[in-house]
């Protein structure tokens, strides 16, 4: 059995994207309640992997967990990118003109507005996170309240779900990532020539053209920056840490390239190399 760390209770977005990522795999989700928990907690556990929310298309990327990343010792095995919808949910046998709250996370509220306004009789209450609310519902017995969350967490909890797709943006995908101790990545990892993406973090000395030298080496060797992201370094005024994202066709062609840039750049680090997901269609 697999045992996958995850932010947030079972049923949430995390735990639906561990189940995607390892479809037929019998695995266990340990809930942890905030990201920092989470990397705790695989630290002291070497047997376990982690799954962890990276970047999202409407909200960009979550620069706490580049830095969780990077302080530990984790290496990047997978990646996973899911579209984010959100259903209207409540016990069995009530209808929407009945209920009276709706009960999310703030940011599943806001990227539902458009449509709770169009049921004025749902008063949107904040709560802690999507599947927390429908859990409360549901153990609690609530009547009169919705929760809006994931399909797969209101299915978990035996919610009736009263509408599907009610967020506003239909085009919202979040990028995880799959971590592991670095021998358990070495043995459950893909096999070198499955890998066509690759994570780095690295700083540069503040000098004029310092990363325009690094870019040019990069594409020198037909290498795709898929991302980058930049976090000011602290205590260091104006100076700032990048993350890069590379896609390519050679991991030869790869390895060459890091070889060729490293003179160039300071505290390098490989944070994992991996096969890269397509972005799920609708």
């Amino acid at each position: 059995m697999l045992r996958i760390t995850i932010q947030g209770i079972k049923g949430c977005f995390h735990d639906a994207a561990a189940q995607q990522f390892f479809p037929g795999e019998e695995i266990e989700t340990i809930p942890c309640e905030t990201f920092n928990d989470m990397f705790d907690t695989l630290s002291t556990d070497a047997s376990l992997l982690g799954i962890v929310a990276i970047e999202n298309t409407i909200a960009g990327s979550i620069l706490q967990n580049h830095e969780l990343l990077r302080q530990s010792s984790l290496r990047i095995i997978g990646e996973h990118k899911m579209r984010i919808s959100h259903v209207l949910c409540a016990l069995r046998g009530q209808t929407i003109d009945e209920l009276t709250e709706a009960n999310s996370h703030p940011i599943a509220l806001m990227q539902c507005e458009q449509y709770l306004r169009r049921h004025p009789n749902l008063k949107m209450i904040e709560k802690f996170d999507t599947a927390g609310a429908a859990a409360e519902i549901a153990e609690k017995n609530m009547m009169g309240h919705a929760a809006v969350c994931g399909e797969f967490a209101a299915n978990l909890y035996g919610l009736n779900i009263l509408e599907k797709g009610i967020e506003t943006n239909k085009r919202n995908f979040t990028r995880f990532l799959i971590l592991a101790d670095p021998l358990l990545a070495t043995e459950i990892g893909p096999k070198e020539g499955q890998i066509n993406k690759a994570s780095i973090a690295f700083t540069l000395p503040h000098t004029k053209g310092a990363l325009s030298k690094v870019l040019s080496i990069l594409s020198f060797y037909d290498l795709n920056l898929s991302k980058i992201q930049s976090i000011p370094i602290i205590g260091r005024e104006w100076e700032y840490r990048f993350y890069v994202d590379i896609t390519f066709d050679s991991i030869v062609r790869y390895h060459q390239a890091i070889d060729a840039i490293r003179p160039l750049i300071n505290d390098f680090k490989d944070l994992g190399q991996y096969v890269e997901c397509p972005t799920p269609r609708g």
